[in-house]
């Protein structure tokens, strides 16, 4: 239940914010060119942004992934999500985990934004695409499953990249929800989820 209050709540402040910012800055197209310089890797070209766009990506996710599970603070935020009330019963500060979990969120969208503006075409209203994907790498993974988020996200980047390169751009929507409902027809429960008892 606790999720779902979450989404919900996530889903009207996305669009709280976009509006805002489409008053603010207009529905108008937005983009720059940071270190976008072609640099060969094992004999295939590759812009530098974006290589450096992937090594932070996989810096902050193995971060994240250790520092939830193997520090106390992290074993704390956990234990927050998945029950509130008994985690208070173990002295958890709930009020205060739930803040820096807000707040952590909240940082690692803004990175997250700020590494993929620097090769993408951007405009006030594109959150809703981003945060439908978010959305479904985390049910897919399994809801509160952090590798099978990671793994989800992996699968979804690739066949994108795949059907934009061999087959049509304007069909990494379609392969997005293909995958996604064909993974939740053979595991209801996403790839790591637990069936609820």
């Amino acid at each position: 239940m606790l999720e779902v209050d979450s989404i919900l709540a996530t889903f009207g402040l996305l669009f709280v914010l976009q509006g805002i910012m489409l008053v603010v800055f207009g529905g108008q197209f937005y983009t720059y060119t940071y270190l976008s310089v072609p640099v060969d890797i094992l004999g295939s070209t590759v812009a530098l942004n974006r290589l450096i766009a992937l090594i932070f990506a996989l810096v902050i996710g193995t971060g994240l992934y250790l520092a939830l599970t193997r520090t106390r603070p992290g074993t704390a935020l956990r234990a927050v999500a998945a029950d509130p009330v008994a985690a208070q019963l173990v002295a958890i500060d709930v009020t205060k985990a739930s803040a820096f979990a807000f707040a952590l969120g909240g940082a690692l969208v803004a990175a997250g934004g700020v590494l993929v503006s620097m090769f993408s075409t951007f405009t006030a209203s594109m959150g809703v695409v981003f945060t439908m994907k978010a959305l479904i790498v985390v049910i897919m993974g399994g809801v509160g499953n952090l590798a099978g988020a990671m793994l989800a996200g992996i699968m979804l980047g690739l066949a994108e990249t795949a059907v934009a390169r061999l087959v049509d751009p304007g069909l990494t929507i379609a392969v997005t929800y293909a995958l996604f409902l064909t993974v939740l027809l053979v595991r209801p429960t996403g790839l790591f989820g637990r069936p609820a008892r």
